[in-house]
């Protein structure tokens, strides 16, 4: 619904009212996903009682201002936050909020795809050069960077890729050639060969999640899955990206990512430290575990659900 009243399907503010009016009469209960948008809409239209679970608001770009607070308590009966503090701030107003984990953490994918007996180096590195319209200029730099490390830093090489790319004109970007996939595997993509070996796989980032040392990503969910367990990651900066977006996903990220130019010496820069610092790595990664939250929340919101 939020998502058609921003595009224009909907069409009017009085349009969505009423269609949440008529939700209210058909449903007996109601979860709200995303922001606040949608607990305003559901405030508008008389809604009480509904659960909310805030995947957007982290607590360490900013908290909850006091006229959230107040739209929260009259329009929500549950609220699950992704951290403590953000709870505990509703909490003091009065509202039943609790921090159950990330539910992002719970959707990680898996499934068949041995990404271990394809290591052959020290360490692993995972590509995700996107789904959307620069995927494939992302990968190019991507290939370029890796090409600029020394021979000793080179990792295995893993890339998730997303519906609708074409592996041959991933491998033509980068100067490379595409293998058919030689197992019986499933979600096995192939191989693209040549100065540098990439693994293909499609939708088992949890396979890759857990071999993978590092990570170069210009994904969206799945970088934030993929910080949150663990995996530092370096991504582009994205000149679309407003500079408070930038910000905030800065302030939650912290140090468990890297934040570069799309270019080849920054990105290859990033990798030196990454690769070349045990130290390094595992303070990122702990960074990342808690600034992102454990899995777990999805089970707790069956459980309230079927209360």
């Amino acid at each position: 619904l939020l998502r058609d009243i921003r595009g224009g399907v909907v069409g009017t503010i009085p349009a969505a009212i009423a269609f949440l009016r008529k939700a209210r009469e058909t449903y007996d209960r109601i979860v709200v996903v995303g922001d606040l948008t949608m607990i305003l809409g559901c405030r508008m239209a008389g809604l009480t009682g509904v659960t909310y679970l805030d995947v957007y608001r982290s607590g360490f770009e900013r908290g909850y201002w006091t006229i959230e607070k107040q739209l929260i308590r009259a329009t929500c009966g549950k609220v699950f936050c992704r951290s403590e503090p953000l709870a505990a701030s509703l909490r003091t107003k009065g509202i039943d909020a609790t921090a159950a984990g990330n539910v992002m953490m719970d959707t990680i994918p898996r499934g068949d795809y041995d990404a271990r007996s394809r290591r052959t180096r020290p360490l692993a590195l995972m590509l995700l050069p996107g789904s959307r319209d620069t995927t494939i200029d992302n990968f190019r730099i991507q290939a370029l960077a890796l090409r600029r490390l020394p021979a000793a830093l080179r990792p295995d090489l893993f890339l998730s890729l997303s519906a609708g790319v074409d592996p041959d004109t991933l491998a033509s970007i980068a100067g490379l050639s595409f293998v058919p996939p030689a197992t019986r595997e499933t979600a096995d993509g192939g191989t693209l060969t040549g100065d540098l070996t990439v693994h293909l796989s499609r939708d088992v980032l949890g396979n890759l999640l857990d071999v993978a040392d590092v990570a170069m990503s210009q994904a969206g969910t799945a970088t934030i899955q993929t910080i949150g367990s663990g995996v530092p990651a370096i991504t582009f900066r994205a000149r679309r990206n407003r500079h408070a977006r930038i910000k905030g996903i800065s302030a939650l990220y912290a140090d468990a990512r890297i934040l570069v130019d799309a270019e080849p010496e920054p990105a290859a820069d990033a990798l030196t430290l990454l690769l070349g610092d045990d130290h390094e790595r595992k303070r990122r990664s702990a960074i990342g575990r808690e600034r992102i939250g454990p899995p777990g929340a999805s089970a707790a919101i069956i459980a309230e659900l079927s209360r």
